[in-house]
């Protein structure tokens, strides 16, 4: 790149462009919304933004002194390994996502580490928090910040946090949120007892509470004891080679966890669980908050959008380069990312505006201006003889 710019004086491009990139003091939050407000007008053309994104990627390394390094999952490698690890919120309808907020995991043991946390440079008003509390961070941003809203999608990682999904139902945000098969739920019909009458002493009880007869039950054992006829195959999208389609069922369940802490039950909400034919039992399930007259397709479509945040990470690190960032600080890697997000949108803006995914007042091209019947100096006339013996090629 230094040779392109400026070709005359590359060692000192390289230079600059080095410091560009791991030291000068630019907001990546002013960068990523300046590329946000171009670029969504390219991906809203096409469809309204239907879907908030939350999810992280992890970025495996040797040694401990890049920063945030430590030994934790990492998806990339599908096990725990040293690795970094960013959190990231994209916009997505059916068409693209974009992500819009980024930020490096910084674990426990780094945070409270002063020697690494200096020799990183990172900021003092960077302390711990989880991943979850991150993404709650930047759902947060994203909402002051006036951007198109969508429903809230995650995988189990964070669907797990309870905290995390009742802040989202307390920002008036809907969520589809993945789970794990040991979460507790109320099935239809069933819910906790309210709290029993006073005694006349004292302040009267006004918490939830249980007994033999009235317990949740686990989501995993809920979709065994479902009769066969409550599961059906159901379609969403084209693969590469055929078309995706799995088997679900869908019930309406309050969740259960810590309710014996509350005043009132929780609200109802989708649970929807996937079990395709060539397993032994269910192998992904999802609490929903969305409207109970959702349909069952429309349902699980919206679960499926998921894969656009597998494809922004498949893209911004096989094409973009974002896994490449070599250096150990916090501003070079959080600079690093935000350029490699710009020039994703930008690829992005550029697709928007081709056809046939482009707008339909794109201009058309122009009628050639050549008059019918022109011959081009040395071409062969196309009313003369043929004559075989000539026109043959040997080769």
């Amino acid at each position: 790149m230094a040779a392109v710019a400026a070709p005359a004086q590359v060692a000192a491009k390289h230079q600059s462009l080095l410091h560009f990139v791991g030291n000068a003091p630019w907001s990546d939050a002013a960068m990523l919304a300046k590329v946000g407000e171009l670029v969504l007008p390219a991906i809203t053309r096409r469809g309204p933004i239907e879907a908030w994104i939350i999810d992280d990627t992890g970025f495996p390394k040797k040694g401990r002194h890049s920063v945030g390094v430590t030994r934790q999952y990492c998806g990339q490698l599908g096990k725990q390994d040293n690795c970094q690890v960013a959190v990231s919120l994209s916009l997505a309808n059916h068409d693209a996502s974009l992500p819009v907020a980024y930020r490096l995991y910084l674990p426990e043991d780094w945070a409270a580490d002063l020697e690494r946390r200096h020799k990183a440079k990172v900021p003092q008003t960077i302390a711990f928090h989880t991943k979850p509390q991150i993404a709650l961070a930047q759902i947060k941003a994203a909402r002051a910040a006036g951007l198109p809203e969508g429903v809230v999608l995650m995988d189990a990682g964070y669907g797990n946090d309870t905290e995390l999904r009742t802040q989202l139902t307390a920002l008036g945000l809907r969520y589809v949120a993945g789970i794990g098969p040991k979460t507790s739920v109320w099935p239809p019909g069933t819910g906790p007892l309210p709290a029993p009458p006073g005694k006349g002493l004292g302040r009267p009880p006004t918490l939830l509470r249980r007994d033999e007869q009235h317990q949740p039950i686990a989501v995993k054992a809920l979709a065994l004891s479902l009769p066969r006829e409550a599961w059906q195959t159901i379609t969403w999208r084209e693969g590469t080679a055929v078309w995706l389609s799995s088997r679900f069922a869908r019930q309406r369940v309050r969740p259960a966890h810590r309710d014996t802490k509350l005043r009132e039950p929780r609200a109802e909400e989708w649970l929807l669980i996937e079990w395709p034919e060539n397993e032994t039992e269910p192998t992904k399930y999802w609490l929903a908050t969305l409207p109970e007259e959702i349909s069952f397709e429309g349902l699980v479509d919206l679960v499926k959008l998921r894969w656009r945040i597998e494809r922004d990470y498949q893209e911004l690190k096989q094409e973009l380069g974002l896994g490449d960032y070599e250096g150990r600080g916090w501003r070079g890697f959080h600079h690093h990312a935000t350029l490699c997000i710009a020039a994703y949108g930008f690829l992005i803006a550029e697709r928007g505006a081709l056809p046939p995914s482009g707008p339909g007042s794109s201009t058309p091209l122009s009628r050639s201006a050549i008059p019918e019947g022109y011959r081009p100096r040395g071409a062969a006339d196309p009313t003369r003889t043929a004559y075989s013996q000539l026109d043959q090629h040997s080769a």
